[in-house]
């Protein structure tokens, strides 16, 4: 068996919008049970709210529960943001139909990222973690949180493979990693429902040639996306490392904090003091 890779959105969202799949990742993932109405692509509210059109990658909801499921490739510090954004969005988007603050359906936001975490660049921290899962219920003095709300935000990334990880999330984890670094030989676990459906969707000999061809244009809209991105990184890291030379610092704590090359800051320098002169 041979599997697409389930970071591209094409055999993504033809997985995980298999009801078996979705009822048993959501399963695993959050312990629920769900039986949605229907689960829908590309998702978006309307009208909008705010400034920012949302649209997610995967949406299904029940009578009680809200759920959303988002696949992101590339990832950059803001995704942190962008995904509380849209976890918040979902919450407060049911005001509209109701008649007070209360708010219906629980939400749950599942973010799968595939790429290894950048440097944190409000912290400098990198974080290696599998799973984090972020909820809004308040602590009193003592830290201990008052279970007021039950809306989760789960990010899941698999190449951080931990020893301590639990099975549940463990099967879908290597399953993602499997479809990317080792598709001719998933070492996966098929005796979990929802597994082994996915990878019979997303075998080979399951994936039609307009899927084939929907998939090629995805990859080449995610280089142009990665190309824009990493020449706006590019240039937020030169303000950094200006404003550090601005501030005294010297060239080997500016290369250890931004990973420019000590050539790259000196050539910073010459330009800073030609524009000072």
């Amino acid at each position: 068996m041979v599997l697409a890779r389930l970071d591209n959105e094409v055999f993504f969202k033809k997985a995980f919008t298999d009801k078996i799949v979705f009822k048993s990742f959501v399963r695993d993932i959050v312990g629920i049970e769900v039986n949605p109405e229907k689960i829908e692509t590309e998702k978006a509210f309307q009208p909008k709210l705010g400034n920012i059109n949302f649209r997610y990658d995967v949406f299904a909801e029940d009578k009680e529960k809200r759920i959303i499921v988002e696949i992101q490739k590339v990832e950059y510090d803001h995704n942190f943001d962008r995904f509380l954004h849209y976890h918040l969005q979902a919450i407060t988007e049911q005001q509209r139909t109701s008649s007070d603050y209360s708010v219906d359906r629980t939400v749950y936001t599942i973010v799968l990222m595939t790429a290894p975490y950048k440097i944190n660049t409000k912290t400098r921290e990198i974080y290696q973690d599998e799973v984090l899962i972020s909820n809004l219920n308040p602590k009193n003095l003592k830290g201990i949180a008052r279970q007021i709300f039950n809306h989760e935000l789960i990010y899941l990334n698999p190449n951080y493979k931990g020893p301590d990880t639990p099975q549940n999330y463990r099967d879908w984890l290597d399953l993602i990693y499997e479809s990317i670094h080792n598709p001719e030989n998933p070492q996966i676990n098929i005796q979990n429902e929802g597994v082994k459906r996915v990878a019979e969707i997303v075998s080979y000999d399951n994936i039609s040639p307009e899927e084939w061809e929907l998939s090629k244009i995805e990859v080449s809209k995610r280089k142009v996306i990665t190309l824009e991105r990493e020449e706006e990184r590019e240039e937020t890291t030169m303000e950094i490392a200006e404003k550090m030379i601005t501030l005294g610092a010297d060239d080997n704590f500016i290369a250890a904090t931004t990973a420019l090359t000590i050539e790259q800051i000196q050539e910073l320098r010459k330009k800073s003091n030609n524009d000072t002169n």
